[in-house]
């Protein structure tokens, strides 16, 4: 069953992939590996996940501004999710999008969606996002 949802474009563009989702935020410093795209924080509900060219469902980043620095490296280095879907606008991860852009010419659209459509999407549901800030999920 498809579902579509409007959200809130905070980065702009287009992207597909398989949901890795949950509603704890997740610190990038020491949480995620800039060469492998995993999950390192062995206290997160994600841990040992691979969020490379994934769509990350998180609902904002725990901790400090080295989660641009985290997602920009893993960018550069192609592990970086596929896209990402907040609960609201997170300015590190977006930062890091846009920083992308400019220094390798690739980033990750960025959407935030009403808390209840968030928290209704699951890992492994398929995820679709369209340049408008539309996301179609399949359910898994």
């Amino acid at each position: 069953m498809e579902r579509v949802i409007q959200g809130e474009i905070i980065i702009p563009g287009v992207s597909s992939g398989v949901a890795l989702a949950s509603t704890e935020p997740l610190s990038f410093w020491g949480g995620y590996d800039q060469t492998t795209g995993e999950i390192i924080d062995r206290r997160h509900p994600l841990s040992g996940e691979i969020g490379a060219n994934r769509v990350l469902v998180l609902p904002y980043t725990r901790g400090s501004s080295t989660t641009t620095a985290i997602l920009l490296e893993s960018v550069r280095a192609g592990v970086a999710p596929a896209a990402l879907l907040t609960d609201r606008a997170d300015v590190f991860l977006a930062l890091a999008s846009v920083v992308a852009e400019e220094m390798y010419d690739g980033s990750f659209p960025m959407v935030a969606l009403s808390r209840d459509d968030f928290e209704s999407i699951r890992t492994g549901d398929v995820i679709s996002i369209e340049e408008s800030g539309l996301v179609r999920v399949t359910s898994s």
